[in-house]
């Protein structure tokens, strides 16, 4: 049977809260546009743990869950307990005085109500009446029944037990709302423990920086919610976060670069301003689609020199430079060496090679004196024939160092110090590709354009966040000298509105260092794509993983990782619109359809000459069937 009933409109405002028709039928009801079923919980499982009630929270679809508690008087309690104990014990004699065996579930219950009656009258708990009713909804009848078993299943899995409030599907409607009536009155009794393990409500969803905002989560979109559906914004720059940095570790074709290349792009909406180090040239088609400067380095004529002054352009035009910037510059001078040698200096080429520094500088005109701080700088040319004209001297340290520099000034390796720096790059992504630059020189390469990307970053004249991607970390992480800089990097950045984000494949070598693990320390956002087997274990023991997470970094698809930021950890998928997906996939199959594509577009085309264009309003480009 079904009962119908039709609200009036009598213009008053509180009739926008009620719905237009509703439709009673044994087992649902037509809510104005929605067809919504409810049910009662009625069997619960022996034991519980924390966070119990977390899978029905989390349910993909629209789902009501209605939690009724009303404590029960200890005097009341325990007359109850003693009467179900009775009740128990006095069937339990029955069985074993007839010879039959016994039922475990008796035995159990049994046992369950000695331990609950001694906790009670220890003081240890008390006793609740619950109850747990469920309203799921859907847009048709036969979605409808599909939620419904989908529900039920689910509920099955937790052991629980999900009825059907048969010919009282109104009233268990009504139960699941937010009014606190209990129309249904199934309730099933609760110790302290049990109900205890329910709240809070668990979720893993991010925690909202602030619950009572009704304005849009702010930060980036990471993806969604694997646990909840729910989206995953995450703002490195929040208020109350540690610091801006970010990790993103995993194993090769897990969707690293595609997930840090998403969130830069989402990043400059923002108007953030973004450095990358991109070691595989893999963000040349982003930064031409974002208008942003491209720095080719291994291209003929592009060089940064290791010399240049950290010389600062203020808004009025005047050039300035921290008091300290000449001594900075020579200690990073050592670290610059030390890298293109590839070991770390002894004491004696570290002397020799400081007392070359200063003449060079010297050589210049370039003093302690601040006001000649912005005259040309030397080259490394400059140091190496200032360390020859000191071995020949007698200095052996000076003419061993000399020696060794040639390569990088007159050999095959001279390309990117062969003269002063070929520009400033500045823009609001600026991308310094390393691809073309050979396998020796990829180090050296990544250290001198973090040192440029740092000059910016550290500009006190110009506030505004700021990121740094080092793609592919490892490769400067191997040479001692570069972790130390890029570990200065990650604990300095915090104080000057920028976040460093280090994305690397080769996780055990970035976690089997010391400097390494700092890096990673000093970041207060990590996030886990999938691991190789070989590594997952040292991985779960650097991140303090469960084992259910370790599962799940075995085992995650492309795109989808673990997101942790502090005290919460969300698992996601990383999600990207068409445009995106085409600015940021460096799948080759898709890049060479991508270029296909682009090339019949091109042919399909023809240009015009400048006599024809009166007859165009529009663009100087028309379809070949057009013209």
């Amino acid at each position: 049977m079904v009962f119908r009933a039709r609200r009036a409109h009598d213009g008053q405002g509180a009739s926008a809260f009620t719905p237009d028709a509703l439709s009673v039928s044994a087992r649902h009801l037509e809510v104005g546009g929605e067809w919504v079923a409810s049910f009662a919980v009625t069997g619960f499982p022996r034991e519980v743990h924390p966070g119990w009630l977390a899978p029905l929270l989390t349910y993909p679809g629209r789902l009501d869950v209605a939690v009724y508690v009303e404590p029960i008087d200890p005097a009341t309690a325990a007359s109850r307990l003693r009467k179900q104990l009775a009740k128990l014990e006095a069937g339990r004699r029955h069985t074993a005085e007839h010879g039959r065996l016994l039922d475990p579930q008796v035995e159990a219950a049994t046992e369950d109500a000695h331990d609950l009656s001694a906790r009670v009258a220890r003081g240890e708990g008390k006793l609740f009446r619950v109850g747990l009713y469920l309203t799921v909804h859907a847009t048709c009848e036969k979605s409808l029944a599909d939620e419904v078993a989908a529900l039920r299943a689910l509920c099955a899995s937790l052991l629980l037990d999900a009825k059907h409030t048969t010919y009282r599907a109104l009233q268990g409607w009504v139960s699941t709302l937010p009014m606190g009536l209990d129309l249904i009155g199934m309730r099933r009794t609760f110790d302290t423990a049990a109900l205890g393990a329910a709240f809070p409500f668990t979720s893993p969803d991010l925690a909202a920086s602030d619950p009572t905002s009704t304005a849009a989560p702010t930060g980036v979109l990471y993806g969604h919610n694997l646990g909840s559906q729910g989206l995953v914004h995450w703002d490195r720059f929040g208020d109350g976060m540690h610091n801006h940095n970010s990790v993103v570790l995993g194993r090769s074709g897990a969707g690293k670069s595609y997930l840090v290349k998403l969130e830069l792009l989402r990043s400059l909406y923002r108007g953030v301003e973004i450095a990358v180090v991109d070691p595989e040239d893999e963000y040349a088609r982003l930064a031409a689609a974002v208008g942003g400067t491209y720095v080719h380095l291994g291209a003929h004529d592009v060089r940064l020199n290791p010399f240049d002054l950290p010389v600062h352009t203020r808004p009025d035009g005047r050039r300035t430079a921290p008091k300290d910037a000449l001594l900075r510059q020579s200690l990073f001078l050592h670290t610059v060496v030390a890298v293109l040698l590839g070991e770390e200096l002894d004491a004696a080429t570290r002397a020799a090679l400081d007392r070359a520094i200063a003449a060079t500088y010297q050589s210049v005109g370039i003093t302690s004196d601040s006001r000649t701080w912005t005259r040309p700088s030397p080259t490394l040319r400059t140091l190496r024939d200032q360390l020859a004209r000191t071995g020949q001297g007698g200095e052996q340290a000076a003419a061993e160092l000399a020696a060794r520099l040639h390569p990088f000034v007159d050999g095959a390796f001279k390309s990117l110090f062969d003269g002063p720096s070929s520009g400033s790059a500045e823009g609001h992504l600026v991308v310094f590709s390393l691809r073309d630059l050979a396998d020796e020189l990829k180090s050296i390469g990544t250290l001198l354009v973090l040192n440029a990307v740092w000059r910016r970053v550290s500009n006190p004249a110009v506030r505004r966040p700021r990121l740094v991607v080092v793609d592919e970390a490892w490769l400067l992480m191997r040479e001692r000298a570069g972790a130390e800089f890029l570990f200065r990097m990650a604990k300095a950045s915090r104080k000057c509105w920028a976040g460093l984000t280090v994305a690397t494949q080769d996780t055990a070598d970035v976690l089997g260092t010391d400097l390494g693990r700092a890096v990673v320390a000093n970041a207060a956002t990590q996030v886990l794509l999938r691991q190789a087997p070989q590594v997952v274990d040292e991985v779960a023991r650097a991140f303090d993983l469960s084992a259910g997470e370790r599962a799940f970094l075995l085992s995650a698809d492309r795109g989808q990782g673990l997101l942790s930021a502090g005290t919460q950890r969300v698992a996601f998928q990383s999600i990207a619109s068409p445009t995106e997906h085409y600015l940021v996939t460096s799948d080759p199959a898709e890049l060479a359809a991508y270029a296909g594509d682009e090339q019949r577009d091109d042919s399909a085309f023809v240009d015009l000459g400048a006599e024809d264009l009166d007859e165009f309003s529009t663009d100087d480009q028309v379809p070949l069937d057009a013209a």
